[in-house]
């Protein structure tokens, strides 16, 4: 078996020639055919980030609803201490002063100090 030299230059020239062609019926086949490939990973990117917002919306809305419900007891409170302390004081205004009990109902009687009599 005999090695024939190779002319390395005609070689290159052929790859190139080749190449020139071959380069952009690649690139349209790589193309069409990945097209579809990219377009559902950007839908599923798209729609992971939708998710993603989606969920943080509803975490928000949740807190707002928590703190609201927190504002809806503490003003539940405060009108609860307001009736009260209306009730408080009108019942105040309505009240007359008791008389005060005859030593003979068995009311205690007043001390007094005791007197020297030195």
């Amino acid at each position: 078996m005999q090695i024939l030299p190779v002319d390395l230059t005609a070689l290159i020239l052929g790859a190139l020639g080749i190449s020139i062609v071959l380069v952009p019926v690649l690139g349209l086949t790589a193309r069409f055919a990945l097209k579809p490939v990219v377009e559902a990973l950007a839908r599923v990117f798209e729609v992971r980030g939708e998710n993603d917002a989606l969920r943080m919306l509803e975490r928000r809305i949740d807190l707002q609803e928590q703190e609201l419900m927190m504002l809806q007891q503490t003003m539940r409170h405060l009108t609860e201490g307001q009736d009260f302390d209306r009730r408080l004081t009108a019942g105040e205004s309505r009240m007359q002063p008791a008389p005060a009990p005859h030593p003979s109902h068995g009311a205690p009687h007043k001390r007094t100090a005791p007197v020297d009599e030195a």
